[in-house]
């Protein structure tokens, strides 16, 4: 398929430069020449960690370099060779660009390309395999048979061909070849893998289309603690629409996963190294604390049926029902004295750490580390709604309000070299994946997190962050632009440092770590709804001019659960990204 001329115009065929870093050394500048729009590209930057990595305490297999798979060996490759690529298109409209991997280990093969879009500095890796297997009649890998063209563009102003590898019986591509020539590449340009070592992935985020041409990145359909997939860095090019699998797979980890896991030594070094802050909102009233602090200042155990009794909590909550029951048979609640229970609401910042559980993902070739962070009480939420001609921000009273409030975020470093590559954001019922090519870091490579006012959801940047609520179009002549529940942050003076930490989890570990009794408490952190949703829209409603009465009503009742509800929390363990992925 040709681009039309107007499209073509804008497609830059650039050389092949080679860019990148060393699997396990910091990023270097570009060298040479790099073309450029005249305003710059922000992917016309190399991004490299504000510090260099230090050597890590040995004693176990992390960050050696190289993951044995079974029978399969793979390194993380960070210097390409510049392929193709355009600035029209993908994210934010700026293009994207393709590479090749280069300077890979001796042995090792290409296993396909990686490509990333150009609003964003560079910031890549792929995997490259080395076929370590006994079989020799049924090796590891295999180079493809042939090559089926996906897609080109054939232009005198740039060329690009799309290759799919196409493998011999009882082997699958976990990548593509992309050429500047029609020619079909050589058939050792690139390896494919055995069947027995692959896993199905999906699509991940868009990279780049154009018309029913599209480019993701992809990651493994089932990923957790205890899922074998592993990403291999690369891209899936689709032309049409794609209704089964994809026509590239991920890897497969055949080993035990936690093999390449960090020991203690490690996680606390890694800590060390990229433990965020975290900066709260000037205006914030309800600070975290610790969770021994929330249990020795009065805090209350409910039992259904006795709530005319309720208990209070030992210390590491020892008393707390241990079994994994998540019923509503008990709850936690504020101390019972209303001077008390404002008091504890307000937390106790100076207390305040983080509860970090450690884990394997993506075949064991990552480490998350979840960093858990405890508030007492949850504050009341602000709709802003964006009409044609007005904005308005709205209080909504109790809405939103709950005790109990465990919030997160999670680092993702690599296993081959301890590279942070990826922090995610907790943000209420969801969050978001940030590289590390787009964070703040302050104090060498610690990522910086603000706490939005109230919500406590978690962001990269300061900001007035909305959280998006179900679609409405509007009622009548009112048409809606824009709307959200508020989620502000901003710098202050109170600021948690996430590096004071207590390691409550790591199972890989077994009984080197000990989980405190309150980690295996499954019930609520809070009481149940105790307020009229009707008689805080009615406050709400008594605040409006005429016909926006009904609209702003038919907004909030859009709202999610667990933003309408004033409903206790559940604690970390009962989350389901504990043991799966972030969602």
């Amino acid at each position: 398929m040709d681009m039309n001329a107007g499209i073509i115009c804008a497609v830059l065929l650039w050389t092949t430069l080679p860019i990148g870093i060393p699997a396990a050394a910091p990023m270097k500048q570009f060298s040479g020449n790099f073309p450029t729009k005249s305003e710059g590209l922000p992917i016309d930057t190399i991004f490299q960690l504000p510090s260099a990595l230090p050597a890590w305490p040995s004693g176990s297999n992390f960050s050696r370099g190289i993951i044995d798979l079974g029978g399969l060996q793979v390194s993380q490759v960070s210097t390409f060779n510049k392929i193709w690529g355009t600035y029209d298109g993908g994210p934010d409209d700026q293009g994207f660009a393709i590479f090749e991997p280069s300077g890979i280990p001796e042995g090792f093969s290409t296993l396909g390309s990686y490509a990333q879009p150009n609003n964003k500095p560079f910031f890549g890796w792929v995997l490259v395999g080395k076929d370590v297997s006994t079989n020799s009649s049924n090796p590891s890998l295999k180079q493809p048979i042939d090559y089926t063209q996906v897609w080109n563009s054939t232009s005198d102003d740039g060329l690009v061909f799309f290759w799919l590898p196409t493998a011999p019986n009882g082997y699958q591509a976990v990548g593509h070849v992309v050429t500047t020539t029609p020619d079909k590449p050589s058939l050792d340009k690139i390896k494919c893998v055995r069947l027995d070592l692959t896993d199905q992935c999906e699509t991940n985020s868009w990279i780049w289309g154009f018309n029913s041409f599209n480019v993701y990145d992809v990651r493994p359909s089932n990923r957790g603690i205890q899922a074998p997939g592993v990403p291999v860095g690369t891209f899936v090019a689709q032309n049409g629409e794609n209704t089964g699998p994809l026509s590239i797979a991920c890897l497969k980890n055949n080993n035990t996963l936690s093999t390449y896991m960090p020991n203690l030594q490690q996680i606390e070094e890694i800590l060390k190294v990229y433990a965020p802050t975290m900066y709260l909102h000037p205006d914030e009233e309800y600070l975290p604390s610790s969770v021994n602090w929330f249990f020795s200042n009065g805090s209350l155990l409910y039992k259904k049926g006795e709530e005319s009794n309720p208990v209070t909590i030992a210390l590491n909550g020892t008393n707390l029902p241990q079994d994994a029951n998540s019923d509503d048979a008990y709850w936690l609640d504020l101390p019972a004295d209303d001077e008390n229970k404002d008091r504890v609401k307000k937390g106790d910042l100076q207390s305040a750490n983080t509860y970090a559980h450690v884990k394997p993902m993506l075949g064991g070739t990552f480490t998350d580390i979840a960093l858990w962070v405890f508030y007492p009480f949850n504050g009341s939420g602000r709709l802003r709604v964006k009409f044609s001609f007005i904005k308005l921000n709205i209080k909504l009273g109790k809405i939103g309000e709950h005790v109990g409030d465990w919030e997160h975020v999670t680092l993702r470093v690599s296993n081959f070299n301890g590279q942070l590559l990826q922090v995610y954001f907790s943000q209420h019922n969801k969050g978001v994946w940030v590289d590390s090519s787009q964070l703040e870091f302050q104090s060498g490579n610690k990522p910086v997190v603000y706490s939005s006012l109230h919500g406590h959801a978690s962001y990269p940047h300061v900001g007035m962050n909305l959280r998006e609520s179900s679609k409405i179009d509007g009622i009548g002549e009112y048409k809606i632009d824009g709307i959200g529940v508020r989620n502000d942050t901003d710098k202050s003076d109170l600021v948690m440092d996430m590096g004071a930490y207590e390691l409550v989890s790591a199972e890989y570990l077994g009984s080197a770590v000990v989980e405190p009794p309150w980690l295996n408490y499954f019930r609520e952190w809070g009481p149940k709804i105790s307020y009229k949703l009707d008689d805080e829209l009615d406050k709400i409603r008594r605040a409006l001019p005429g016909k926006l009465k009904s609209l702003v009503e038919k907004i909030i009742k859009s709202l999610p659960n667990e933003i309408l509800g004033q409903e206790g929390p559940t604690g970390p363990k009962v989350k389901d990204n504990w043991s799966g992925d972030e969602v």
